[in-house]
C-alpha cells in the first residue's frame, strides 16, 4: 500500500487584490504526470495543459480559499492556513500525510503534517497542488481585468508592480482589494 501524500501549495499572498488560493492534491502513483515542477516555473501554456492532467489522474484534488474579507479579518498568513484547511478537508481521500509548501503548516484534523521548504521543487504533490492553485487564480484575474480593465490586473495578477500602483492612485480600490495591505491603506489615504 501506498502512502496517501496530498501536496498542499498557495497562490496569492502577495497580491493586493482577490483571493488567497490553495489547492490540495493526492496523486496516483500507478497513473504518473510527467513535468510536475513549481507552477512559476512552467510557462502558462504548461500549466494549462498539466491543470486538466492534474485534475483527470489525480487520486484526489481540491482547491479552497480564504476571500479578502478573511485576508482583511485574520491578516494574510492566518487566512492563508484556513485555505489549506479547507483545502485538505475538501478532499475525497484521506491522506496518510499532508506535505505543505513553506516553512509552517496548520492543524489538519489530526493529519500527519509537515513543511517543506522548496517543496514545489521536491514533492511532485506540492507541484501539482502550485499548478491547480495558480492557473485557477490567474484565471480569476483575467477575469477581474475584464470588468476593470484599467488596472492591468490581467499582466500583474494583483502584485502591488508599478503599474497597479499607479492604477490605484488614480482609480481608487475596487471592493476585491485587500484593505489591511499597506498599500491599498494608502491609496485610499488611510495611512501616510
Amino acid at each position: 500500500m501506498h502512502e496517501l501524500i496530498a501536496g498542499v501549495d498557495e497562490v496569492g499572498r502577495g497580491p493586493l487584490v482577490g483571493d488567497v488560493v490553495t489547492a490540495a492534491v493526492i496523486l496516483d502513483p500507478n497513473n504518473p504526470i510527467l513535468g510536475l515542477a513549481d507552477s512559476k516555473k512552467l510557462s502558462e501554456k504548461k500549466r494549462n495543459l498539466l491543470f486538466d492532467e492534474i485534475r483527470e489522474k489525480a487520486l484526489a484534488w481540491h482547491v479552497a480559499r480564504a476571500s479578502v474579507a478573511e485576508i482583511d479579518q485574520l491578516n494574510i498568513l492566518h487566512a492563508t492556513m484556513l485555505a489549506m484547511q479547507r483545502a485538505v478537508a475538501g478532499l475525497a481521500v484521506t491522506p496518510s500525510l499532508v506535505r505543505v509548501d513553506g516553512n509552517r503548516c496548520p492543524d489538519f484534523g489530526g493529519l500527519a503534517a509537515e513543511a517543506l521548504i522548496k517543496g514545489d521543487d521536491k514533492e511532485p504533490a506540492i507541484s501539482a497542488a502550485s499548478i491547480l492553485a495558480k492557473v485557477v487564480r490567474d484565471r480569476e484575474m483575467v477575469a477581474l481585468d475584464a470588468r476593470y480593465p484599467q488596472y492591468g490586473f490581467a499582466k500583474h495578477k494583483g502584485y502591488p508592480t508599478k503599474d497597479h500602483m499607479a492604477a490605484l492612485l488614480e482609480h481608487g480600490a475596487i471592493a476585491e482589494h485587500r484593505r489591511s495591505f499597506k498599500p491599498v491603506r494608502r491609496a485610499l489615504g488611510l495611512e501616510s
